[in-house]
């Protein structure tokens, strides 16, 4: 029989997945039912039993994940006790490559971050007597990645890694362009009043990450100063249009506001139809809205079809699929005379999911309170967990990370080292760099703000970047870092 704790752990594992808690109540009955009634049970389960129990194979494959990583923790913890014990100079443990691509919707917050653990190595004898050989894009990624760390404290390693790739993505973009190994153009476009966060001196185009919280947030500051992250937004409208579509003279368009509770509604609508006066002499103003409140997993959802049949069922159902909350749209048609069959609901479906994509792209968000990713101009293509949008994934920038730092070539006649210790003295090289940051940038915390020492980094990162060749024959090359170069950035006390 499961105890209290693993009902509780159940519980959390699924909520953490965006389940609700009334359904997460039933889907623990539904694995009981099937006689899985401990994490331990689920853990040694087929995968397809959890699927005929959930009714859910996203879902069931996320916890079915998460139970089998939570059964290994105490095992692994017991062996990591005895290794202490019996060997104090324990050789320290690999940091494996991300799994490209991950599913971030099945994963807890918290497993999400531990995935994307980076070495780190504070002895500063060791670092000063360490030369890596690189090239200056991971360069710039790590001088990005623990500058954020104090910077923007708030965002999760997972944002700062995606920050910290947009900011790479863009450098290498502009110089490349400036250089002429690419054209201009290409980018995907940027709408007006996205929000932007300023890195290294660069405005980065950011998505929130809806409610994404982890247990390594820092307490919130009620101070109301923004010394912090610098933001920036654009003008900031309550509505935002979709494109307007016509077909057989029936013509429909949607907008779509953020909202703080469901009595706001009639405001909101009064207002939309001030700010468009010609929305009135539409046949059909139907709508839809769903709204949370708090951290609580309950959604409440009202809708209305004026007279579109079956509109603001639609609407919910896109708005629900697409976990889309505190939100509220308006679709509009002008009936053209023409029945339009199916078709009608496809043209709904893009007006809607161009609304919410809009919506979602310039919604503002608190500095220091929203976890965010990095937007990928370059990528034109749909990310997972956004609206239409491409986010730099922070897998990728860890990835790169991992096995961007060498040693100097062995001198000729040297042993020749295999690939797994290659793999390793890069990983240690890594550590030692970010230990290096690490100590630079935390001795300048207390004497500069945030927006002086992000406008600083970059000039540290100049002085001590790899020299290559200029132009086209120097895009990409390596060179060789001494890692005391970084250390005598130190700010000098006393």
């Amino acid at each position: 029989m499961a105890g209290q704790g693993d009902l509780q752990e159940l519980l959390r594992m699924l909520t953490a997945r965006k389940v609700p808690m009334l359904s997460a109540m039933g889907h623990v009955k539904s694995l009981q039912a099937k006689n899985l009634k401990s994490i331990e049970q689920i853990a040694d389960a087929p995968l397809t039993t959890v699927e005929d129990a959930l009714k859910d194979a996203k879902l069931a494959k996320g916890l079915h994940t998460a139970c089998k990583s939570h059964s290994k923790k105490p095992a692994a913890a017991a062996k990591r006790g005895a290794e202490d014990v019996t060997s104090p100079k324990a050789k320290k443990p690999k940091l494996e490559p991300t799994k490209h691509d991950l599913d971030y919707s099945s994963m807890a917050a918290d497993d999400l971050e531990a995935s994307l653990e980076l070495p780190l190595v504070e002895d500063e004898a060791l670092i000063r007597d360490t030369t890596v050989v690189t090239n200056r894009a991971p360069l710039v990624l790590a001088f990005a990645v623990e500058l954020l760390r104090v910077t923007m404290p708030e965002q999760p390693p997972s944002s700062r890694l995606s920050l910290a790739q947009a900011l790479v993505s863009a450098n290498s973009r502009s110089k490349a362009v400036s250089i002429g190994i690419e054209k201009p153009g290409g980018e995907v476009p940027v709408a007006e009043g996205q929000p932007k966060v300023r890195v290294m001196g660069r405005e980065i185009p950011v998505l929130k990450r809806g409610d994404y919280t982890w247990s390594g947030a820092p307490e919130k500051n009620t101070d109301s100063s923004t010394d912090g992250a610098s933001v920036s937004h654009g003008s900031q409208k309550t509505w935002t249009a979709s494109s307007t579509l016509t077909s057989r003279a029936s013509t429909f368009v949607a907008h779509a506001a953020s909202v703080s509770n469901a009595g706001s509604r009639p405001g909101l609508i009064r207002q939309l139809m001030t700010e468009r006066p010609d929305l009135e002499t539409a046949s059909h103003n139907a709508w839809a809205i769903r709204t949370s409140f708090g951290n609580s997993p309950l959604v409440q959802q009202a809708s209305f079809d004026d007279g579109e049949t079956g509109c603001g069922k639609f609407m919910l159902e896109i708005m629900r699929e697409a976990n889309i909350t505190n939100t509220l749209v308006v679709l509009t048609r002008w009936y053209g005379g023409v029945m339009l069959g199916p078709d009608r609901w496809r043209l709904m479906g893009e007006c809607v999911n161009d609304a919410l994509a809009s919506q979602r792209r310039t919604a503002s968000f608190v500095a220091g309170e929203a976890a965010v990713w990095g937007l990928d101009t370059q990528d034109a293509s749909t990310a997972t967990s956004t609206v239409g949008m491409g986010i730099h994934r922070p897998e990728a920038a860890r990835n790169y990370l991992l096995r961007s730092f060498a040693s100097p070539a062995v001198p000729a006649g040297g042993a020749k080292k295999t690939v797994t210790a290659m793999d390793a003295e890069k990983q240690e090289n890594l550590g030692r760099l970010l230990g290096a940051l690490r100590t630079v940038v935390e001795s300048w915390a207390g004497a500069l703000s945030k927006n002086e020492l992000d406008k600083r980094a970059w000039n540290w990162y100049v002085a001590v970047r790899p020299d290559v060749q200029s132009g086209p024959s120097g895009w990409g090359a390596r060179g060789e870092l001494k890692l005391s170069k970084i250390l005598d950035l130190k700010r000098k006390v006393g």
